[in-house]
Formats: C-alpha cells, sequence, structure tokens
C-alpha cells in the first residue's frame, strides 16, 4: 500500500468516529503545543467526535494531564488521555512481577510509583526493574547501562516507554526503550507496557467505532495500528524528521520499519 499525502485532515474526518492521537511529536514538542494541532481537536470536537490521547509517558494518567493544561491545553479536550505508564501502574498495583521492585530513571517519574514506595529497593534484592527512563546524571551514555545490569539479566525488566528517542524542542534524547534495548542485547527479556502492544488499545478503544491512528512513530505509534489493523496518518515532522524528508524517502522509511499507514502530513493539520 502507497502512502498517500493528505493537505487536510478535514477531507476526512467525517470518515471515522474517533481519532486516537499521540502526544509528543503530534500535539507537542515537550516544551510547546503545537497550533495547528490544537486547530485540528477544535475543529474535532465541534463536529462531535471523539478525541483519545494515548502516550508512551512512563507517568499517570494524571500527570499527563497537569502537563497538557501546564502547556494550556484546554479542560475540555482532556476527557480521554491513556498513558503506559498509567498501565504499568496497575501492574504494580495488582503485584504482577513481584513486590520489590529497582526504579531505573530519574526522580521525576516517582509519582508512577509513589503509593509504592516503601517497596523500592535495590538492584541485589528486587523481584523487577521498573524502567521509566535515563539517569539525570547518565543521559546519554548506554555502556553505563550494560555495566549496571550485565549481573541482573535474569531479573524481570518492566519498560514503562517503549519509544527509543524522542525530541524536546530541537534536542533528541534517549527514552525507557533504549535501555530495554540494552537489556536484550546482554540476553535478558523485556516487558513492555505501552504502543505498539495490543493491551494499551483494548484499555482506552471502543471497537465497534471506527478510529483513526495519528502519530509520528513508526515503530510504536503506526506499528500499533498496524497490530490493530485501524488506519492511520504518520506525521513526518515528529521523531523521524530527519529521514522523511520527501514522498520517496517516507515510503522507504514504511518499508524498512515494515508497516503501512494510509497518509501523511507533515504536521496534523485541519
Amino acid at each position: 500500500m502507497k502512502i498517500k499525502k493528505l493537505d487536510h485532515l478535514s477531507r476526512i474526518y467525517n470518515e471515522y468516529d474517533a481519532f486516537l492521537i499521540d502526544l509528543w511529536g503530534v500535539m507537542h514538542n515537550g516544551i510547546k503545543l503545537y497550533s495547528s494541532a490544537l486547530e485540528v481537536i477544535q475543529k474535532l470536537d465541534e463536529n462531535k467526535k471523539k478525541i483519545i490521547f494515548l502516550s508512551n509517558a512512563p507517568r499517570p494518567n494524571n500527570k499527563v494531564k497537569e502537563f497538557l493544561k501546564k502547556l494550556n491545553m484546554e479542560e475540555k479536550f482532556l476527557k480521554n488521555i491513556f498513558t503506559s505508564g498509567e498501565a504499568a501502574r496497575n501492574s504494580l498495583k495488582e503485584e504482577k512481577f513481584g513486590k520489590k521492585f529497582f526504579h531505573l530513571g530519574p526522580p521525576r517519574d516517582q509519582s508512577l510509583f509513589f503509593e509504592f514506595k516503601e517497596n523500592k529497593t535495590t538492584l541485589e534484592n528486587c523481584d523487577f526493574i521498573l524502567c521509566t527512563g535515563l539517569l539525570d546524571e547518565e543521559e546519554e551514555n548506554l555502556k553505563f547501562y550494560e555495566n549496571l545490569l550485565k549481573n541482573f539479566k535474569n531479573k524481570k525488566f518492566i519498560c514503562t516507554n517503549p519509544d527509543l528517542t524522542v525530541h524536546r524542542g530541537s534536542e533528541e534524547e534517549y527514552c525507557a526503550g533504549k535501555i530495554a534495548q540494552v537489556f536484550e542485547s546482554i540476553g535478558g527479556s523485556v516487558i513492555y507496557f505501552g504502543k505498539p502492544y495490543k493491551e494499551v488499545y483494548l484499555s482506552c478503544l471502543d471497537m465497534s467505532q471506527k478510529t483513526l491512528v495519528i502519530g509520528d512513530n513508526l515503530k510504536t505509534d503506526i506499528k500499533g495500528a498496524n497490530n490493530m489493523k485501524l488506519d492511520s496518518i504518520f506525521i513526518t515532522g515528529g521523531v523521524h524528521k530527519d529521514k522523511a524528508v520527501n514522498e520517496k524517502f517516507i515510503n522507504d522509511l514504511l518499508e524498512q520499519n515494515e508497516v503501512e499507514s494510509n497518509f501523511f502530513q507533515k504536521e496534523l493539520t485541519w
């Protein structure tokens, strides 16, 4: 299937009941909201379409909602927010992987396990490793994580954000998925929460509604749409912006990542 350029979402929106939209890379860049994407959700809301935000954020739903409000997104658009972090948090409640965990990630992610903080322990004593991202003092040195984890590859490794990288403004940063990749490379096995895995979609989708997926990450957003057999728009100005420079490159990118998408836009545009 050849991807088609879609200049305006207004051309096709009436074909769908619900819109499953990624946040980082589609709605904002970690620093500010995109005005053209804001116009899209305003128009969808006016036309009584269901808007669902699904994010591979290693934080609970309410923390992502607070963040979007700080960026001045209106409350009325924030009815349906689901995160990979919330799905992981539910597994902590159920003690699905044991009780004691080692947190691998920055202090800002501690909201994920606040009510279970007494179960936080050392790498040696944990039942599982809960990875939310990279340590603030080791944001680029992947060898650090290989050395840290090489003697613990028999532990369960829970990845709360399968994304490999993200752009914060113009800077590219590693995400938890990158450490998960390192853990797998030394022989460990990883349990992922979030896109593109089916469970996270089943928690937020009404499968009787025709849903369009909008995302910028081929490995998570578009792969997830394919896994769920849903139509999608690939936003090329997000995480793949350096490679998605024209239609030929976009089609090559899709092929390399073994995914298909119906449409592409540089940025989400009404």
